[in-house]
Order: structure tokens, then C-alpha cells, then sequence
């Protein structure tokens, strides 16, 4: 008869999502997490395969709790304009935290992709959908005459994800507000 899970998967992976984003994938070894988690090393190689699969669950509760809640707020936001620098700074906000964790995605690209198909594809995935969400405000934005009409809605949009993805890897070496917000007014000179 086998032995029912004893454990909140949930939690489990939100729990592993912030030591690994603290931590990072290499510096955090199967004992940090059955430790941290409070869980023993059977449980989690039978609820997550191995490390790889926790981290890639990691990856996913990420994708749909923060990534998704900054998504929303760019939807939802009244101006383009605000919006995007709220939705900006809220990442960078987040990224100073803990000392310069920077952000869980940026993180993983910077350590996991090249030995990774499975990262770098949910890693292309939240990059793909930050874009097309950010291109889709700026082309209705446009539309509105709330920004230039001047540059294609798509490669703007690329530029800022590309821009976040930066100012995420500097909130890691500079992990303060004051120094990095400014330069999203720098960014958004863009939508001029």
C-alpha cells in the first residue's frame, strides 16, 4: 500500500522557490532543501523527481503568483505610462529585497541556461508573455495618444523587458531603490 504524501506540495514549492531565489540553484544542495522544507529526501524526490523538477515547480509558482500578479497590474493599470513605470518599479522593488535577490527568472537565465532546455523554456515563456502583455498596452496605448506611435508596439515592449531584465542583474550589485528608479525614467523617455 503506498504511503500518502505527508506534506503540503504548495507550500513545499513556494518554500523552495525562496531558498533557491535567495540562494540560487547550485549554491542550495538536496539537504538545504529537505531542511528548509522540513520534508525528508524520499518525499521529495517522490513529489518533484529531484532537484531539477522542485526547481522547475520553483520556477512555475513563480510564473503564476509574481510574475502573474505584475502582469495584472500592467492590465489593469489607468495610463500606460503610470503603469509601466509602476509595474517597473515594483519589480525593482522586490529585487532589492533580501539584500539584492534580484528576481528568480533573471537569476535562472543567468545560472541555468545553458545546462537546462526545461529552465531556459519556462524562462522564454515569462519573457515571451511579459512582452507580448507589455505590447499589447503599449499598441492600445498608441491608439489612446498616450504614447509616440512613432516606434512598433512590439520591439518597445522588447526593449523594456530587455531593459527589466538589466535593471534586475544591477539590483542584484546595487540591491537600492533610490539608485535604480531613476533609471526608468530613463526607459520610459522611450515612449516619447
Amino acid at each position: 500500500m503506498a504511503r500518502s504524501r505527508e506534506f503540503d506540495t504548495e507550500a513545499a514549492v513556494s518554500r523552495a522557490m525562496e531558498l533557491f531565489w535567495r540562494r540560487g540553484y547550485e549554491a542550495t544542495s538536496v539537504r538545504d532543501l529537505t531542511g528548509y522544507l522540513g520534508i525528508g529526501q524520499g518525499s521529495l524526490y517522490a513529489a518533484f523527481g529531484d532537484k531539477d523538477g522542485l526547481y522547475r515547480a520553483a520556477l512555475e509558482h513563480y510564473r503564476n503568483t509574481l510574475a502573474a500578479a505584475a502582469l495584472r497590474s500592467l492590465e489593469e493599470g489607468a495610463g500606460a505610462r503610470s503603469a509601466i513605470r509602476a509595474m517597473l518599479v515594483e519589480r525593482v522593488r522586490i529585487a532589492v529585497e533580501d539584500n539584492g535577490r534580484g528576481c528568480l527568472v533573471v537569476n535562472a537565465a543567468c545560472e541555468r541556461l545553458p545546462e537546462d532546455a526545461a529552465t531556459r523554456r519556462i524562462v522564454g515563456d515569462m519573457q515571451d508573455a511579459s512582452r507580448d502583455a507589455l505590447a499589447e498596452v503599449l499598441r492600445v496605448a498608441a491608439e489612446r495618444g498616450e504614447v509616440a506611435r512613432r516606434r512598433d508596439p512590439y520591439a518597445l515592449a522588447a526593449f523594456l523587458v530587455t531593459f527589466l531584465n538589466g535593471l534586475l542583474v544591477s539590483a542584484k550589485i546595487t540591491p537600492d531603490v533610490r539608485a535604480l528608479e531613476p533609471l526608468v525614467e530613463v526607459a520610459l523617455a522611450a515612449l516619447d
